[in-house]
């Protein structure tokens, strides 16, 4: 199993970096070409919504993209370090701006990624949390000699 770690400041100058790296890494790992435009969407989503959690909560902490290569698939999973309320609570401390629209908005960009991504896990906590993405690899072809 390789992992590669990214790790980027909350700007939204760095998700096309993280897009970049994410699709190369896929690539090498053996997802599909005709998939790698989705790895890019949905890894771009991800890191978009990270990015205006730690900003709207005045979080410095970087994002961390990880880039996990397995036997038969590859997974990328994108890490926030911004609480998160429990589903029907209001989290605490909530910065500036409309609650309710920046909620439909988070809302949007997970059934973005929903529809790009067959296997997805989020999860989400008062410390943080996570998306993770999966997709299957085809090994490379054997040559015979």
């Amino acid at each position: 199993m390789a992992t590669v770690e990214l790790r980027f400041s909350a700007l939204p100058e760095h998700v096309r970096t993280a897009r970049l790296v994410a699709a190369a890494v896929a690539r090498r790992a053996g997802v599909d070409e005709a998939v790698l435009d989705e790895v890019r969407l949905a890894v771009g989503e991800a890191c978009t919504r990270a990015v205006g959690l730690h900003q709207t909560g005045g979080i410095s902490a970087p994002v961390k993209v990880l880039l996990i290569e397995e036997e038969k698939q590859f997974s990328i999973e994108v890490g926030d370090e911004a609480p998160h309320a429990v589903p029907g609570e209001r989290a605490n401390g909530a910065g500036p701006g409309d609650p309710d629209g920046e909620a439909e908005e988070d809302e949007m960009g997970l059934a973005v990624i929903s529809g790009l991504v067959d296997d997805v896990e989020v999860s989400a906590g008062e410390h943080g949390g996570s998306i993770k993405m999966t997709w299957p690899t085809t090994p490379p072809p054997t040559i015979l000699v």
